[in-house]
């Protein structure tokens, strides 16, 4: 199971996240519609990922994953096929909406129900193996996109991406993801029916859990892809600068082998608030230093161990605190707000950087954005927490 949903997450991934930022400026060129038109089309189907995750961790929680996730990789071959025969940017934002429920139906969040529910207490190293595999997605698929876009039109490129979408994620899920869905326990549906997932999603800890982490996701993503202009005001080359991003990208593993670790010895809320504050700190780093050159790509790389970091905490989050009862429906409405702000990160990024005059002083907002999100993970203990 864990192997199957290593190569579907590389994947899927791949095809329906990291090869749109690679394919946009062929598509602008080939069609004439707009880089913002084309640029809003994908973040359509980020917010439709986060509006149907929802439904879609309830689903899991009752069935299990493995028609959900096969239907979900389905829905990603046609979506695809249809992003690459689009004849309007009309008919191209309907195929990314398509797109993002497959999102919902295929990438980490179900992948983190399923792997909570199957492996139960050892959740955090199978978490971290998957995250681990998973985090190579964008060191495979970028340059891969661009290596087909260099002897084949982006349609064309879409069209092989479809294929290699439906030949791994339709068999990896539907084959491998077939073992005996573990049956709830009497407490837990006891919880379940006294209404656990109502108590839980309105209590003052999972709100402030949602706010912290949607407020984090922002600065942090915003942050992320406004890494290379901010170096290259810096006076770093445009090479220097994407090397900068990919080995920030390559920190990432080093934050999520250091999560394990980590988590044996600190409580849910001090864990979050450690990380949170990395984040923050790391934020600052990347944005203040003025130099050199050296010292930039490490606070790139450091800022990348936060986000990887980070990615386990979210996943860990809900578990840690309350349990895998109700688990997939309880991600869901936690990570809907996170998504929502991912999506809306580049654009509100770059307007915030307009509005204040400079790339360091958009960093500076995001950093204050990022200790704000510390401040309130304090706010995440749960009732029977205090009471321990």
């Amino acid at each position: 199971m864990l192997a199957a949903l290593c190569l579907t997450q590389i994947v899927g991934w791949g095809v329906l996240y990291y090869s749109f930022p690679v394919a946009l400026p062929a598509i602008t060129t080939d069609t004439g519609w707009s880089e913002s038109s084309t640029t809003a089309a994908f973040s359509a189907a980020l917010l439709v990922a986060a509006v149907a995750g929802i439904a879609v961790g309830r689903i899991i929680d009752r069935h299990g994953p493995r028609w959900v996730m096969t239907l979900g990789s389905v829905a990603g071959v046609a979506a695809t096929l249809a992003v690459a025969a689009a004849p309007s940017v009309g008919w191209f934002a309907a195929a990314w909406v398509v797109a993002g429920i497959a999102q919902a139906g295929t990438l980490y969040a179900p992948a983190f129900t399923a792997l909570t529910r199957w492996y139960g207490p050892a959740r955090i190293r199978a978490l971290t193996a998957l995250t681990l595999v998973a985090g190579l997605s964008s060191t495979i698929f970028a340059p891969a996109t661009a290596a087909l876009l260099d002897h084949l039109s982006w349609r064309q490129t879409y069209v092989a991406l479809a294929v290699l979408l439906a030949v791994t994620t339709i068999p990896g899920h539907a084959l491998g993801l077939n073992a005996t869905w573990p049956a709830t326990d009497h407490a837990a549906r006891t919880r379940l029916r006294n209404g656990h997932v109502r108590a839980v999603a309105t209590s003052r800890a999972f709100v402030c859990l949602t706010v912290a982490s949607a407020l984090t996701a922002f600065a942090m993503f915003a942050a992320t892809i406004h890494l290379i202009p901010l170096l290259t005001d810096r006076g770093l080359s445009m090479t220097l600068a994407a090397w900068a991003l990919g080995l920030s990208g390559a920190g990432q593993l080093l934050g999520r082998i250091g999560y394990a670790p980590l988590s044996r010895r600190t409580t849910p809320r001090l864990r979050s608030v450690l990380i949170l504050t990395a984040v923050a700190a790391t934020i600052a780093g990347v944005g203040l230093l003025p130099g050199p050159a050296a010292a930039l790509v490490a606070a790139s790389i450091v800022l990348g161990i936060a986000r990887g970091a980070f990615t386990l905490l979210q996943s860990t989050a809900v578990s840690d605190r309350w349990g895998i009862a109700g688990f997939g429906t309880l991600y869901g409405i936690l990570n809907a707000p996170t998504t929502i702000a991912m999506a809306i990160a580049p654009w509100a990024g770059s307007a915030l950087a307009s509005a204040v005059g400079s790339y360091p002083a958009m960093f500076a907002v995001l950093t204050a954005t990022a200790c704000v999100a510390a401040v309130v993970a304090a706010g995440t203990t749960t009732r029977s927490q205090r009471a321990t």
